[in-house]
């Protein structure tokens, strides 16, 4: 496969699909490539690791080649934990939404583009399942069958628009960011869904912190999925009712069942493949694990999350917050909001692109202002295009 895609020429066409909401990890499970004059690869990148196998010298034949993916960010830290390591990068989805589409999907931006439906029905497919059907094999092959071609169109959009240059710093920016990874949460457990239903109730949180721990240990262990041993709706649950005793904890039907995801199609007999791990892990799990949060001394329970300052790095997302407590700065993000708005329209650019809102808010946060409203853009990872486009007009409604 080397020695094929070292003969041919051109960019790149890259994805990757993991089994993400089977297993626990994140790791790719298969990985597509395609180069005019090579053909489609399909890889299995968990087998080859076993083999020990280096890409090296696939990263050399490729060269500095775009790789071109869609939506970046989702497959370039797998590829470069596992050795691929992409120099220059073409990411299909930013460059659809540069162009002022409002559907970027792969398979929205294909159909406008090329006039071509892709199938997504083993979209959600557990890919670590082996041997994987043919069909399923189609339909990977498929993702990468037609970047190369919609690069092109994409390319020829950039330039009549004049984005060229605003796209090669997008794409420097995620490759450095893709190489990096993500990094760690400090609290995980925070990230349960709709945890903001608790109001910051101390016991409630520890309940939380308690089952997701739990939770995690045994997912990690038994390589599942998390929500398939208890979903984010059951911790919620327990952690309003708080069940202190053995018939108030049975009263929770979510604690004490399988979890069972049923979508009326093929990834139902999928999910059941996990049914006898699932069992595996008795409901006294996490009857124990709450047991021990509604024991903690009130010193030892999670501190709500904390409220904003004056001197946060990050302004609350609540516009009725700004309203009460800030009335000037909330004028002045709405000013801001608007002259953004306007820069989106001239240039026929989604303003989320321009300036991510949480930026915006970060910047109409500040007192005092910022004397250099460019610097400190520079500070929030806003890039130079961005800047140049944003930053004089922003200065004029920073009062």
């Amino acid at each position: 496969m080397v020695e094929r895609f070292a003969e041919a020429e051109g960019p790149l066409a890259a994805d990757a699909e993991r089994a993400s909401g089977f297993r626990y990890g994140h790791e790719d499970w298969l990985i597509q490539f395609k180069r005019d004059g090579a053909g489609i690869a399909l890889v299995d990148p968990i087998a080859l690791g076993e083999q020990g196998a280096d890409w090296g010298a696939f990263n050399d034949a490729i060269g500095d080649a775009d790789w071109i993916l869609h939506d970046s960010l989702q497959d370039l830290p797998g590829f470069f934990d596992i050795g691929l390591k992409p120099r220059s990068l073409f990411d299909t989805e930013v460059a659809a939404r540069l162009l002022g589409n409002t559907r970027f999907g792969l398979a929205a931006v294909t159909a406008h583009y090329l006039g071509l439906v892709l199938a997504k029905e083993h979209s959600a497919a557990d890919w670590s399942y082996r041997p994987l059907p043919r069909d399923w094999r189609n339909y990977a092959a498929l993702d990468v069958e037609v970047l190369i071609e919609l690069r092109a169109r994409l390319l020829d959009g950039l330039r009549a628009q004049g984005k060229s240059a605003w796209a090669d710093e997008e794409f420097a920016y995620l490759l450095e960011q893709g190489a990096q990874g993500r990094p760690p949460h400090p609290e995980p457990w925070r990230r349960v869904s709709h945890i903001t239903a608790l109001n910051n109730d101390p016991r409630g949180l520890a309940v939380v912190r308690a089952l997701w721990t739990a939770r995690d240990e045994y997912a990690r262990r038994l390589d599942i999925a998390p929500t398939l041993l208890l979903s984010d709706a059951a911790i919620i649950e327990a952690a309003q009712r708080k069940p202190r005793n053995i018939r108030m904890f049975r009263a929770i039907r979510s604690l004490n069942e399988r979890v069972r995801i049923q979508t009326g199609g093929e990834q139902d007999k999928m999910f059941e493949r996990y049914a006898p791990i699932q069992r595996s892990v008795r409901p006294t799990v996490w009857k124990n694990a709450i047991a021990e949060a509604l024991s903690l001394p009130h010193d030892a329970l999670p501190k709500a999350a904390p409220q904003p300052t004056h001197e946060s790095t990050n302004a609350p997302r609540s516009m009725k917050y700004w309203k009460e407590h800030h009335p000037d700065r909330f004028a002045r993000l709405q000013r801001a909001r608007q002259v953004i708005a306007q820069i989106g329209e001239d240039t026929h650019t989604p303003i989320e692109m321009i300036i991510k809102p949480k930026v915006l808010r970060n910047l109409c946060w500040q007192d005092p202002v910022p004397d250099d409203i460019g610097r400190y853009l520079k500070g929030q990872d806003v890039r130079d295009w961005q800047i140049s486009l944003v930053a004089q007009s922003l200065g004029r409604v920073m009062i």
